[in-house]
């Protein structure tokens, strides 16, 4: 157990972790040459695609210092915000931390909040410096960043580069060095906590864990403690390239369990694995449960796949414990679910994986973000609102509240000035300002959450031309002057274009909104008035006009009342259109209405 070495690599999204943890498998020996290839620990199609990292990936090495066999257990991070619930899952299976920072481009925001999710575990820190090979690299001015970020030595960072390979024994010498050995017994009662689970379609769930105590053999009868179910533990062992059988896994060891386990809910991330005959008394301290930021419904493009989308949902639950998901049917839409996700990234790579892992075609309709609604009548009973649609009559209302953030943005100096009017324009409040280095700047505010869940990381990034790192948490909810604002087409309520909007950006939005419904929507036989709405006023309109067949065309000369008789005729017939007619939305007006800032 003394020479088990269990860390993670946590850094800022694109600072090279997915790269180093490639060469450290390439210098233990852990993977061959033949089998070597660009972020090796990521294995899903869209994480090579994009080039970044979406799930954490647990792998175990083998390294030999001073005559002694040591065992490293190595889980490489996610850097995106919208993945920190991964990074925080597997923290709190490890004692140590890589923190590696990029040489050209310093600390950034993700950087600080991983840092103090780290440090909140008490894990030993050990500071890299990335991309050393670069021509860009600031050594010098980093490292000065470094120490006062962490009050490590000078002498304490270690230069390294992904790329060539330089710096990787010491990083493997310093976390044998500096990262304490894992704490616990063999002779208590096994206790042991998953921290991740995939679904194999030929073996089940297979659950990952971490043993803090006790010892779990192959065959034996364990007992997941907070669901209460028994299963046997068909087999066991550890996590290479491949899963690597053993006969048992000892405290401070990092495996694998496959118990035959069919149904997805029956594995809750973050339970603890006990023995059935000499259970723990009681469980280990896991992670809280997670908070979905955005909501979205996403509803099957043919209703009879209804019940094929919730089996997709849940096997994609299983390996992204960070989605959730409830059933929820709309008038326009039929029957789906309504799913909460981390932020806007998250959204975009469970729709990507609906299609590709599971050949779901989806619509997803606008995200929004959760509210707080209180009755006159009875004002301490909360009533929450996830859709427009459920918002309870304003008569009867006396308040409502929305979800607030604290942001923090890292940047460059001379982009303050237009971050913060993108702020202000979001109803951001300003709390702090604070000069990291002569030419970075660290801004805090506080917003409502919803004002940047549709593009305000797009526009953040183009006016700071790609300068800012973004972080954002939660702060609590606060009293707010929202309402609804409906839109109407040829008179009838369109249910998914509904929002719930300030009441001081009411106007600007809906005329906002007519004009782009006007250019997306197809032009019918018949006039279609597009109309904003709040409750029976309505705010803006714009009108598409009809489609018009030239009656009037085969008539040469004559009399002028032959053809005022046909136009008549064609007025009245327009008129009876209109009546019965039925307006179309295509699905890009859906999304259209999101980006309205473009």
């Amino acid at each position: 157990m003394k020479h088990i070495r269990n860390f993670c690599i946590i850094a800022h999204i694109d600072h090279g972790k997915s790269t180093l943890a490639d060469r450290l498998l390439q210098t233990t020996g852990t993977i061959s040459e033949r089998e070597m290839q660009n972020q090796a620990l990521d294995d899903m199609e869209l994480e090579r695609e994009r080039g970044i990292t979406i799930k954490s990936h647990a792998i175990q090495m083998s390294y030999k210092r001073d005559g002694q066999e040591y065992v490293l257990n190595l889980i490489d991070t996610p850097g995106h915000v919208d993945f920190s619930y991964e990074v925080s899952r597997s923290i709190a299976a490890c004692e140590g931390a890589l923190l590696i920072v990029d040489a050209s481009q310093g600390i950034e925001a993700q950087t600080i909040s991983n840092l103090y999710l780290a440090l909140e575990h008490d894990l030993q820190i050990i500071p890299i410096l990335n991309k050393m090979d670069l021509p860009g690299a600031m050594p010098e001015e980093v490292s000065d960043q470094i120490v006062e970020l962490i009050g490590c030595q000078e002498e304490e960072i270690i230069r390294a580069s992904g790329k060539t390979g330089l710096g990787v024994e010491e990083i493997l010498d310093s976390v044998i060095k500096n990262v304490p050995a894992p704490k616990g017994s063999d002779q208590e009662p096994l206790q042991a906590m998953i921290f991740d689970s995939v679904f194999n379609p030929f073996r089940g769930i297979i659950a990952y864990f971490r043993v803090k105590n006790g010892i779990i053999k192959k065959g034996q009868r364990i007992r997941f403690y907070n669901t209460k179910r028994d299963y046997n533990a068909d087999e066991i062992g550890i996590l290479k390239m491949g899963l690597v059988p053993q006969k048992e896994l000892r405290t401070g060891d990092v495996g694998y369990i496959i118990s035959g386990i069919k149904q997805a809910n029956e594995v809750k991330v973050g339970d603890t694995i006990t023995s059935t005959e000499a259970p723990c008394q009681e469980a280990i301290k896991g992670f809280e449960d997670v908070k979905p930021m955005v909501f979205a419904g996403i509803y099957p493009v043919d209703t009879e796949d209804y019940e094929e989308l919730r089996y997709s949902m849940e096997k994609l639950q299983l390996n992204d414990s960070s989605l959730v998901f409830e059933p929820e049917s709309s008038a326009a839409l039929g029957f789906g679910f309504r799913c909460g996700f981390l932020g806007m990234l998250h959204m975009e790579i469970i729709q990507e994986r609906l299609e590709r892992e599971f050949n779901m075609t989806v619509i997803t309709t606008v995200p929004n973000v959760s509210y707080k609604s209180y009755l006159k009548k009875n004002p301490d009973e909360l009533i929450i609102v996830n859709n427009p649609s459920e918002l309870p009559d304003p008569g009867s209302m006396e308040r409502i509240e929305e979800p607030y953030i604290k942001a923090q943005v890292i940047t460059k100096s001379e982009y303050v000035g237009a971050i913060m009017t993108l702020c202000i324009e979001k109803r951001g409040e300003l709390k702090n300002q604070v000069y990291l280095t002569q030419d970075r700047v660290e801004i805090s505010f506080e917003m409502p959450l919803a004002e940047i869940v549709f593009d305000f990381y797009d526009r953040l990034k183009s006016v700071s031309r790609g300068y800012a790192s973004f972080d954002y948490h939660p702060i609590g909810y606060r009293t707010s002057d929202l309402i609804k604002m409906d839109l109407l087409l040829n008179g009838e309520q369109v249910d998914a274009l509904s929002a719930l909007v300030h009441r001081s950006n009411a106007f600007d939005l809906g005329k906002k909104i007519c004009l782009k419904l006007k250019e997306l929507i197809p032009r019918q036989q018949f006039e279609i008035p597009v109309q904003a709405a709040i409750g029976a006023k309505i705010i803006a309109r714009e009108t598409i006009k009809a489609l018009r067949k030239d009656v009037t065309a085969k008539c040469y000369g004559g009399d002028i009342t032959r053809k005022r008789k046909l136009l008549e005729k064609q007025k009245a017939g327009k008129k009876r259109m209109r009546q019965v007619g039925k307006v179309e939305v295509p699905q890009e007006a859906f999304l259209a209405v999101l980006k309205l800032n473009d």
